[in-house]
């Protein structure tokens, strides 16, 4: 049964005119700045305008603010290793070099109205129509695909799909992330070669983010995240956003603050606090995981808490007495 077949003439009609909220039809969302541009210039760009916004609550005196700092403003100052513009020349020159690198790995897609949506949600009609065939008996699958076949193929296309591909990017970053981060500390010349740079950072704050060694830099954040937009077969937008993202969560991670209304720190465990406690002496052997979840760390046994925290020097205090 074909694709032509299996959908009437109205759903058809639908499939070619039905576009959900998010949906931009122009070629480029700016007219004279190319998606795939776009993409390598939205995270930069998110980079310094959410760093900003966190460096603006560093600088104030806002005395409500104390109580979600996870360090208190001088410590910034006493115990890091590196100075702020030390920080800003190091992240700008990383940006720099993940640019570049974008410009030559990211291609320019057709995207909008250039896009035959209608054409390739009709060819997925057959495939979908054999799953519900297996599942549920071919007379329940056409008796389904009458009705509802187009909502079905538009909820898949424009929903079930970019949402899977997106979740699916998260996990890849993450799984990059850890492994190797965890790698450079267990190895001791990864560590002190690379790794050691970015923990001249003991108290963290939000634009030193992404202060690397350039070759973790590179290594780290800008091939692990080129990777999972090309496993998952990414559309530009698509991409786009999984980079917005990411970046956001890397700044926000590095924020501290703990932010009982801050939705990146609400979406999992790992938040600002959780990564806090690996830039410490006692954690620096734990929660690797980043940017996004945490279920690398507690498979694997690595993830320590503010109450494991308490529970050792509790029981270093009783061999003390």
């Amino acid at each position: 049964m074909n694709s032509t077949s299996l959908l009437s003439g109205f759903q058809q009609q639908y499939l070619a005119s039905a576009r959900p909220l998010y949906y931009v039809p122009d070629a480029h969302i700016f007219e004279s700045f190319p998606d795939h541009l776009l993409a390598l210039a939205v995270p930069v760009v998110a980079y310094w305008v959410y760093s900003l916004f966190f460096h603006i609550l560093d600088m104030s005196d806002w005395k409500w603010l104390e109580k979600y700092r996870i360090h208190e403003s001088a410590e910034v100052k006493s115990r890091n290793l590196v100075t702020r513009g030390q920080v800003v020349k190091a992240v700008i020159y990383q940006q720099i070099a993940q640019t570049l690198l974008g410009m030559w790995w990211i291609e320019a897609h057709d995207s909008g109205e250039l896009v035959d949506h209608a054409g390739v949600m009709a060819n997925m009609a057959p495939s979908l129509y054999a799953l519900l065939s297996t599942v549920l008996g071919q007379g329940s699958a056409t008796r389904i695909f009458e009705k509802h076949g187009h909502d079905i193929l538009y909820a898949v296309y424009w929903w079930g799909i970019p949402t899977i591909k997106f979740f699916f990017g998260m996990f890849i970053i993450d799984t990059w992330q850890y492994f190797l981060h965890r790698a450079m500390h267990m190895n001791t010349y990864l560590y002190k070669k690379l790794h050691s740079v970015h923990h001249r950072l003991y108290v963290p704050y939000a634009f030193g983010a992404l202060y690397n060694h350039p070759i973790e830099g590179f290594m780290l954040d800008t091939l692990g995240t080129g990777v999972a937009e090309a496993v998952c077969g990414m559309t530009t937008r698509e991409a786009m956003l999984l980079f917005l993202v990411s970046t956001l969560k890397t700044v926000d991670d590095h924020c501290g603050y703990s932010l009982p209304f801050d939705p990146l720190q609400l979406l999992s465990g790992n938040n600002a606090d959780y990564h806090d406690i690996h830039h410490q002496v006692i954690g620096i052997k734990s929660n690797f995981s980043q940017p996004f979840f945490i279920h690398w760390d507690v498979i694997l046994g690595t993830r320590m808490t503010r109450q494991d925290i308490e529970e050792r020097r509790r029981k270093s205090q009783k061999r003390v007495d």
